[in-house]
């Protein structure tokens, strides 16, 4: 993996965005010639093209991304990733049209498009029936070690399976465990030396996952791997780099106060962040207002009572506000005004109720609360003030998801569906810390980006 500001990127999706992008331009530059023999006029240098190649090229990249093209259960499918590559060159057209527009200096014909987007759909999806089982082989993996043979290496081994790991684990040294999990195992006194050994399997990586770290470090077999040029990594580290997010289960403080991270407190990131929220939900505000009022009319037009409502929810610092959102629910849905979690398929939910929830228009009138300072676009979902006295009392360091502005949209939003349970906070909390820890601009935009993939395709709106 490759750390891009702070966030950890596969090598194989940075080498097969690499091809996607040399690609784009290769299929602007085939439809340009293909129209210019049409008609019969000279190509010319294709270096005088560039801006028109770039301008077809960088709009289709970030929709890729957008739509989650380099996802992991995307890439190990030909048939999804078609159909995800079908959707982002479609949005990145529209675009380019609207684009093309307003900047007329940077257009190509409409024949020029349509024949660079032929091109594109084909070469996208041939480089990915050609290369998709190298890029997911065992070449662009991690090759590591694992110490220990307990429960931790058990979740090692399981992780290694899930599709778009990362990583290979070459062998796995039991440290004295009396009850061993991975038989394969080999026992660290039948290793005359450690160091070797892992030298020995190419192993670039050793992951320590020692279940009882107190009296049983074995501090001159890592200081010898490390001094041969293995990266050594402790067990909850290596956890939230391969799955972004940090593990409750097994994080303690002082990992995360000695550790690099939580700087989106600094005072210019906090400036840039700001006057991005500001700027965008300004602009977003007279974009969607038509959008909002119309499904306000629809709203009344369903069911009696308000089409707006107001929740309290907690902030910054544990202070509360209220939110304002489109309702979704009949008027009675919490009686008394106890907060209730939403199930799945929740009788309480109207039918226009349903289809908003599903692509979250309402949350929309919440771009107010952003405006105001309140919230930002991306950050922790602020929750109800009950459910976060339970939570507090139910999962480690749920407190500290409160030293974040909440957001509209979140890093557990894009990786978790709704969640209505403690254990769907639990899971979510580990998301949530994992953007405290390693926030960027470059995280915020990835994540705003993805969104857009939420809400094509939403899993677990309730």
């Amino acid at each position: 993996m490759i750390r891009v500001f702070k966030h950890y990127v596969p090598n194989a999706v940075l080498l097969l965005g690499l091809l996607d992008a040399l690609l784009l331009l290769a299929a602007a530059e085939a439809g340009w010639e293909v129209r210019a023999w049409q008609i019969g006029i000279a190509v010319g240098s294709v270096w005088t093209r560039l801006p028109q190649l770039v301008s077809f090229a960088g709009p289709l990249m970030i929709a890729m991304v957008a739509v989650g093209a380099y996802q992991a259960d995307v890439l190990v499918s030909i048939r999804q990733a078609a159909m995800r590559l079908m959707v982002a060159v479609s949005l990145g057209v529209l675009f380019l049209a609207l684009l093309f527009f307003l900047m007329p200096s940077l257009t190509f014909w409409r024949s020029n498009l349509f024949y660079a987007m032929l091109f594109a759909v084909a070469g996208l999806v041939l480089v990915r029936v050609l290369f998709g089982g190298l890029l997911g082989s065992e070449r662009f993996k991690r090759r590591i070690v694992v110490l220990g043979a307990g429960g931790r290496a058990a979740r090692l081994e399981l992780l290694e399976r899930t599709p778009g790991s990362t990583f290979v684990i070459v062998g796995y040294v039991a440290m004295g465990e009396p009850e061993p999990l991975v038989p394969q195992a080999i026992a660290r006194d039948a290793i005359h030396n450690l160091a070797e050994h892992v030298v020995h399997l190419r192993a670039s990586e050793v992951v320590l996952a020692i279940e009882e770290r107190r009296n049983a470090l074995p501090l001159k077999d890592l200081l010898r791997v490390r001094t041969t040029g293995v990266q050594v990594n402790e067990f909850s580290a290596f956890l939230e780099r391969e799955t972004g997010r940090i593990d409750l289960q097994t994080v303690n403080p002082s990992s995360l106060i000695f550790t690099e991270g939580f700087s989106s407190g600094r005072m210019l990131t906090a400036i840039v962040k700001r006057a991005f929220d500001v700027i965008v939900s300004l602009l977003l505000l007279a974009v969607v207002l038509p959008v909002i009022l119309l499904t306000a009319l629809l709203i009344r037009l369903e069911s009696k009572g308000p089409a707006f409502y107001r929740q309290r929810r907690v902030g910054l610092f544990n202070q509360t506000f209220e939110i304002p959102k489109l309702r979704s629910m009949r008027q009675d849905a919490e009686v008394g005004g106890n907060a209730i979690w939403a199930a799945e398929r929740d009788p309480r939910v109207t039918r226009v109720g349903r289809v908003i929830r599903k692509v979250r228009i309402d949350e929309l009138p919440q771009c107010w609360s952003v405006l105001k300072g309140e919230m930002s676009f991306v950050g922790p979902r602020p929750e109800r003030p009950q459910f976060v006295a339970d939570l507090e009392r139910e999962l480690p360091y749920y407190a500290e998801r409160h030293m974040v502005k909440p957001g509209i949209t979140g890093w557990a939003q894009i990786n978790y569906p709704y969640g209505a349970s403690i254990e769907d906070a639990r899971n979510k909390l580990e998301y949530d810390l994992y953007y405290a820890k390693n926030y960027s601009p470059f995280l915020d935009l990835l994540i705003l980006l993805q969104t857009l993939r939420v809400v094509l395709w939403p899993a677990g709106a309730r």
